[in-house]
């Protein structure tokens, strides 16, 4: 079947998928520390989606508090995909970052403002130079206080990205559905290869406080 990759399927014309969760060692590249779940006390999740998840995810394990970071798919019907089954358009799924973090080091709203401000929010089923529906701009929340922060926080970001000239916002703000670990090579693909893509760029709009 070919997909509209500007469209996500319906769960009746998603791809199968399997039950099986793709197999990966678990063990974060940089930082040596357990990308699977359970998490250390204390810690909280976000998951993002900026367009190609490289980029993205490096741009969050550098940030200090982040404890640990995985890419993975998640915002479609198509269970545990791999990469060529996302990129065909036919899961509906998101190239997302999962990040874990010590809100005592870094808060949420901090997460929310580099999130913002490293991509560009307004292009829909696109970033850049790469289309299709798994590229789109998206926040899962975990909880309520996230999901009203993110939505806030969206709302103030119009308001900077007006002043600039850009369009509405297209970002899906949605509570956090069933993330799906991406193959082992995509992860910390940028710390693997340093010469690696990268299209993340922002619009030079600035969270307003």
């Amino acid at each position: 079947m070919q997909y509209d990759k500007t469209q996500i399927p319906t769960a009746d014309d998603a791809l199968p998928g399997r039950p099986e969760a793709m197999p990966i060692s678990g063990k974060h590249f940089v930082s040596g520390e357990s990308m699977l779940p359970p998490f250390p006390a204390g810690m909280e999740q976000a998951v993002f989606g900026m367009g190609c998840f490289w980029g993205a995810e490096q741009l969050f394990w550098e940030i200090e508090g982040v404890y640990v970071t995985a890419v993975g798919y998640a915002g479609g019907h198509t269970p545990n995909p791999n990469y060529r089954e996302v990129c065909s358009g036919g899961t509906g799924h998101a190239e997302v970052v999962l990040v874990v973090f010590d809100p005592a080091i870094v808060s949420y709203e901090e997460l929310l403002r580099r999130f913002w401000e490293e991509h560009d929010p307004t292009q829909g089923m696109r970033q850049g130079n790469d289309l299709g529906t798994q590229y789109r701009s998206c926040i899962y929340t975990f909880g309520d206080d996230q999901l009203s922060q993110a939505q806030a926080s969206e709302q103030r970001f119009q308001q900077a990205l007006a002043e600039k000239g850009f369009g509405s916002i297209t970002t899906e703000i949605e509570p956090a559905p069933t993330f799906f670990y991406a193959e082992e090579d995509h992860q910390q693909y940028l710390a693997k290869n340093p010469g690696g893509y990268c299209g993340l760029a922002g619009t030079g709009a600035c969270l307003l406080r």
